[in-house]
């Protein structure tokens, strides 16, 4: 199935069709437009604000997913009081901070640092998290697949996991991932006997999809691409502001 066939989904009410819904969503091009480099993504100053009042109107029922740490979302958003799920999902917090799961660990000293020693000779720009390691190549996109080599030889030597994004490629623990997230905010209050909705731009985003679909909910695609666990698509950043009334 491929997004352009897809239907845009009703409005957030229509969808909820008199139950409880939980939203999940990502955030770079989700909720903003993919930038250069990871810093240089433009934030509404509003947006906060924006997301609280959709949190509220949601009763709680809304988490941030995304790849980011959650100290970097909170660079761009600021303190939150919204459930969210950084670094892929390895850090789980509810709304009021409080951790869900255990404590992941991060990268080995020493995988870190042949991640940086590969990314200075060869032209990748680095960013380091909590809980895993990216390289983007936004900048000359023919570096994929020596990242993607790399990547996978470091992963099976240490016991890590390769996410591939748009122009970027993450080394992180296993078992880190979005359906994850998506299943530890469902086992707890207010998300709890609701019905699961993933929002997401990307192939990462699919692991979220599928675990909605799987807990009676479903899958939003955004941008111009295939997806397997979408039911509905929009078009961009700004259509998905629209239809959640941000």
């Amino acid at each position: 199935m491929t997004i352009h066939l897809l239907p845009a989904p009703p409005p957030l009410e229509a969808l909820a069709a008199g139950r409880p819904l939980a939203l999940f969503l990502d955030f770079d091009g989700t909720l903003v437009d993919i930038a250069p480099t990871p810093d240089t993504i433009h934030v509404p100053a509003d947006m906060p604000a924006r997301l609280h009042a959709l949190s509220g109107r949601l009763e709680g029922r809304l988490a941030l997913v995304s790849g980011r740490a959650i100290a970097n979302l909170e660079e761009h958003l600021g303190p939150l009081a919204i459930a969210r799920a950084g670094s892929h999902g390895s850090d789980c917090r509810a709304a009021d901070g409080t951790l869900l799961g255990e404590q992941a660990r991060g990268l080995p000293p020493e995988a870190l640092e042949d991640v940086a020693t590969f990314a200075s000779e060869h032209g990748f720009a680095t960013e380091d998290k909590p809980h895993g390691a990216a390289l983007h190549f936004r900048s000359d996109p023919s570096l994929e697949d020596t990242g993607l080599s790399f990547a996978r030889e470091l992963a099976a030597a240490h016991g890590l996991v390769v996410k591939q994004g748009k122009c970027v490629i993450e080394l992180v623990a296993s078992g880190a991932d979005k359906a994850g997230a998506v299943r530890a905010f469902m086992a707890v209050a207010p998300f709890a006997g609701a019905t699961p909705v993933f929002v997401g731009d990307d192939v990462t985003d699919e692991d979220g999809m599928r675990a909605a679909r799987e807990m009676g909910g479903l899958g939003v695609a955004v941008g111009e691409r295939p997806s397997e666990n979408a039911s509905f698509s929009l078009a961009s950043p700004a259509a998905v502001h629209h239809w959640l009334q941000l």
